[in-house]
């Protein structure tokens, strides 16, 4: 699921999972200090405490073992009972101090509990020795003796001293287990951890190789290839993130430079084409302007004199003494003498058309109209017998052009094109306004060019017609 989210929710989830063990490692770090430094100062509290106490046993226990005879006890006693309290209270001031400072495990209960315990046992000690000074006796008690009054309040006393440091001593043995126990919690912890962070690491760093760093990679040769001129590359990456949208925005720009290449090269050969069909034109235009002009006088001439020759020829067949094929012989050929010189005076115009250049006048002019006017001519033309022409006009279409020039390109498009059909064609012609500009489509059922013949259809002479008497320059012509 993760591998299809984009780029900022993959860090965002990796920064996030590094920032948890990361806390992880600092919480386990943490509370294994602080489980130290809360021993540390339990153990500083509980160890003077400890002295007070033993100092207290010590005092005691040296009350209890007095070296004296039995008529000094009760003075000796009572002025050693001072340091026993003040011991004794010098501890309990220490344990407050301990509680106030909340390093004392359970509130200090016990202990408060046994110096209340030693502090009633100064009290019954103090009352058993006025009791033994108010009481008369024949000679003196050992007041120290274990089964007087005194002697059993002082072991007592010893007991109860004797419980406060084994009660302090044991609260150092459970903070020890508890310390150590915690200790080992955060050593767990933090191996856990340490591991787990390896873990997850090896496998982030594992996921962002396969989620960014291949994308990238296959996105950087993607483009490299595109940059070396292959355009048909595609890059293909499917990480349903940036890098995607990057690779598909890419992929849309090579596109589109493979188009404009494409079209750069087209456009290319185009303008190839075209400088060598206009270096063509103007060889064959300066050809045809000095052939034209040389030949056209002799053709001239050459149909004048048939002309006048037909007509003295006409008397003489008549009379001359010859046979009727004679006659007709000489009259087909004087009429095809005729017939050639027209054709060559017509392929000399048009040579001559071909080779004048310029610009010509323009003026607004009705393309309907001229279409229109086409169409009357070459309906009397041999070639437009059995096909039809529908002129779809949709009214006035004007434009600005030299009417005359106009014409002639329609004229030369309407005869290519009833040339190709055979007999029942059709040639449809259509226009249409798009944009301000005036379009007109010459549209037929004819046999149709090849694309070799369409290469070369606006060459100078080039002719493919079905007639055989195409001179090759009309579209040449309507071209220029």
């Amino acid at each position: 699921m993760a591998c299809s989210w984009r780029i900022r929710h993959k860090l965002i989830l990796g920064m996030s999972l590094i920032a948890a063990v990361m806390a992880l490692l600092l919480g386990g770090t943490l509370h294994g200090l602080e489980t130290y430094r809360a021993s540390m100062g339990i153990y500083e509290s509980k160890l003077e405490e400890l002295k007070l106490a033993v100092d207290a046993k010590e005092t005691i226990r040296k009350l209890q073992f007095l070296n004296t005879e039995p008529r000094g006890q009760n003075s000796e006693i009572r002025a050693r009972m001072k340091p026993i309290k003040e011991a004794i209270d010098a501890y309990d001031v220490k344990l407050h101090e301990t509680i106030d400072r909340g390093r004392a495990p359970f509130g200090g209960k016990q202990e408060l509990l046994l110096v209340d315990l030693l502090n009633k046992d100064l009290v019954q000690l103090d009352l058993a020795l006025k009791k033994d000074v108010d009481t008369p006796s024949v000679g003196h008690v050992d007041l120290l003796d274990r089964n007087s009054e005194v002697g059993k309040t002082l072991k007592l006393a010893d007991e109860h001293v004797d419980d406060l440091v084994g009660t302090i001593t044991k609260v150092f043995e459970m903070r020890v287990d508890y310390t150590r126990n915690e200790v080992r919690k955060s050593i767990i912890i933090l191996i856990t951890t340490g591991v787990g962070s390896l873990l997850l690491m090896i496998g982030l760093l594992r996921y962002f190789y396969r989620w960014i760093a291949t994308p990238i990679r296959e996105l950087a040769d993607g483009v490299s290839k595109v940059a070396h001129g292959n355009f048909q590359h595609r890059i293909e990456i499917h990480s349903a993130d940036e890098i995607e949208d990057l690779a598909k925005a890419y992929n849309e720009m090579t596109e589109k430079l493979r188009a404009m290449y494409e079209n750069l090269a087209q456009q290319v050969n185009e303008r190839s084409r075209q400088l060598v069909r206009s270096e063509r034109l103007a060889g064959v235009g300066f050809l045809a302007a000095g052939v034209a002009h040389e030949i056209n006088n002799p053709l001239a001439a050459i149909l004048f004199s048939s002309e006048a020759l037909e007509v003295r020829l006409a008397e003489l067949l008549v009379k001359a003494p010859m046979g009727s094929q004679d006659r007709e012989t000489i009259a087909k050929y004087l009429k095809m003498i005729q017939e050639e010189a027209e054709r060559c005076k017509e392929i000399t115009q048009k040579l001559l058309a071909f080779s004048r250049g310029g610009e010509r006048k323009r003026e607004e002019t009705d393309l309907t109209t001229v279409v229109q006017g086409v169409l009357d001519v070459v309906q009397h033309l041999p070639s437009s017998k059995g096909k039809r022409i529908q002129f779809q006009g949709v009214g006035p279409m004007r434009a600005w052009v030299n009417a005359q020039e106009v014409k002639q390109v329609f004229l030369n498009l309407v005869i290519n094109a009833l040339e190709s059909m055979e007999d029942g064609g059709n040639l449809t012609i259509s226009q249409a306004m798009r944009d301000g500009v005036v379009e007109l489509t010459f549209k037929d059922t004819g046999c149709g060019m090849t694309p070799d013949i369409l290469e070369n259809i606006f060459e100078p002479f080039f002719t493919r017609s079905r007639t055989g008497k195409g001179t090759g320059l009309g579209l040449s012509i309507s071209h220029r």
